[in-house]
């Protein structure tokens, strides 16, 4: 069987951190060794909130994977073709965001494998696996076992779900968007209440249980990361390009001027 390298697949199944970046302003493909040197295992290409075309996120795609950074596409809904044509033109894992419930999950793991797992739909030679042909069986089963299935969870009723959704054959990653739980649970941004906390137990508990791996999102101040990290959460969104630039932008433009101030 080819050998497909998922270098964030591999930390999470060591227990390692896998530290990624969200990409809400890149456009040119050097973003992926940019950030590759910065120290990150992958990149959340972002097709929800975001104009990026599945143009611009494929070709990302294909050059992060020659970068050694894993890119993975936030999807913009359910619909089995925003998932299956980025998995055809290069990312090496899907994110769902806003799944609230056991069918969607279910929808989106068969929408996302191939048979005998799934229904995914067979294309010709593959980015993934350099265009090289393979027997179909082999190729199948290599793209399916270097591919990531996160599956985001953002509301109560999702949190409730996590032990059958992590059950899920297909799903790899459950990961709590912090910031839409904290709305839903009327806590706008308290990523560090106790309901909080209580929400990402139970998704690190189910994780445990299924062999699953727990994921973290909008959470990025490193006081506030640790106590999830402690709990177990490897997978973790550390920020975005554009909070990264303004952050960086704006730190130099204050240093420089206070040297005459």
């Amino acid at each position: 069987m080819p050998a497909i390298e998922n270098i964030t697949k591999q930390r999470l199944e060591s227990g390692q951190l896998a530290l990624g970046v969200g990409l809400r302003q890149a456009r040119t493909v050097d973003i992926a060794k940019a950030m590759k040197t910065a120290g990150y295992d992958w990149l959340f290409i972002d097709m929800e909130h975001n104009a990026m075309t599945i143009d611009t996120a494929c070709q990302i795609a294909v050059a992060a994977q020659d970068a050694g950074v894993t890119p993975i596409v936030r999807v913009p809904g359910f619909e089995h073709h925003h998932a299956t044509r980025a998995l055809d033109c290069g990312a090496q894992g899907i994110v769902v965001p806003h799944v609230d419930d056991v069918a969607t999950a279910e929808q989106m793991a068969m929408n996302c494998r191939y048979p005998p797992l799934g229904k995914r739909s067979v294309t010709g030679v593959l980015p993934q696996l350099d265009f090289a042909p393979h027997p179909i069986g082999d190729m199948a089963k290599a793209v399916d076992a270097a591919t990531l299935l996160v599956i985001m969870l953002e509301t109560p009723q999702a949190i409730a779900n996590a032990d059958a959704i992590a059950a899920i054959p297909g799903v790899d990653v459950l990961l709590i968007g912090t910031n839409d739980l904290c709305m839903e649970m009327g806590i706008p941004g308290q990523v560090d209440h106790p309901d909080v906390q209580a929400a990402y137990r139970t998704v690190v508990e189910a994780c445990d249980k299924h062999g699953k791996h727990a994921g973290m999102g909008g959470v990025y101040k490193p006081e506030q990361m640790k106590p999830y990290l402690d709990m177990g959460v490897r997978m973790v969104l550390t920020g975005s390009d554009l909070g990264f630039l303004i952050a960086g932008a704006k730190g130099q433009a204050t240093a420089v001027r206070n040297l005459i101030s």
